[in-house]
């Protein structure tokens, strides 16, 4: 396995840049009367997901700063999906998406 040279490496950061992307693509068809609720919770928590794991990954000489960061991420990426099942029972996401 190849040695990361930056955060856009870590395959885990890939994959939450992928997933707000996907998040932001999808919350475009929510109702308007969303858009500074769920949209916008929505896409702030996933977009976090990402961010924190940069910014984790930038103070991996500092333990405890990495394990905050990393603990941040997870912890968004939880609201992230309290999101997602509010968007799934509302009708504005199927199951499969």
């Amino acid at each position: 396995m190849p040695i990361p040279h930056g955060f856009r490496d870590l395959k885990v950061y890939q994959l939450a840049y992928q997933l707000a992307m996907e998040v932001f693509h999808e919350s475009k068809s929510f109702q308007p009367e969303e858009r500074y609720s769920l949209t916008d919770q929505i896409r702030r928590a996933s977009r976090s997901v990402a961010a924190n794991i940069a910014e984790g990954y930038r103070k991996k000489r500092y333990p405890k700063m990495f394990v905050s960061k990393m603990a941040d991420a997870d912890g968004e990426a939880t609201e992230t999906q309290v999101w997602l099942d509010f968007a799934r029972d509302c009708g504005y996401l199927s199951t499969q998406q």
